[in-house]
């Protein structure tokens, strides 16, 4: 989604403070519908992560855009996680919805990195941008797992000496 260029750097920020709001909200939803341990543990991994991109990005909006409203507007330009999805989505669905998410934010921080006035902004920016990519590899992996197991996210624990055994990291 190319980001409007009518936006000023500092608005551009807030929209990106917005999207990492909502992405927390909605990896903390998602942690709910599964009942893996070490599913759930990585939910909450991303959830913290998208929170301190928020950080990052509401430091960065205040130091370089001194006056400016720091609070992300109510809604993000970007289209929040899921909004194709049916009411009541599936895990895999939603693991889906989240990698294309991600993909969306890493566009728009590598986007957003060539609209910033200062090396510093853009350094930040395409940080962000790489961190989304690497959300992206875990959530698919995520999916590949729920894919070969299909259970695999709602038993709480591996099924020892059946369908799944885990084994190293």
């Amino acid at each position: 989604m190319p980001i409007d260029k009518t936006l000023a750097p500092w608005q551009i920020l807030s929209v990106a403070v917005r999207s990492e709001i909502d992405s927390a909200a909605f990896y903390t939803r998602l942690q709910a519908k599964v009942k893996n341990a070490l599913l759930v543990q990585k939910l909450k991994f991303l959830a913290l992560e998208e929170e301190h991109h928020r950080k990052i990005i509401e430091k960065l909006l205040g130091q370089r855009y001194p006056g400016r409203p720091l609070d992300a507007p109510a809604s993000s330009l970007m289209p929040p996680i899921g909004v194709a999805l049916p009411a009541e989505p599936s895990v895999p669905e939603l693991f889906g919805a989240a990698l294309k998410a991600e993909e969306a934010a890493e566009a728009y921080y590598n986007e957003a990195a060539g609209r910033v006035e200062d090396e510093a902004g853009r350094r930040v920016l395409a940080y962000l941008g790489r961190v989304e990519r690497s959300h992206q590899a875990m959530i698919k992996a995520e999916l590949d797992l729920v894919a070969r197991f299909p259970d695999y996210y709602s038993v709480e624990d591996f099924h020892i000496g059946e369908d799944l055994f885990h084994v190293g990291p």
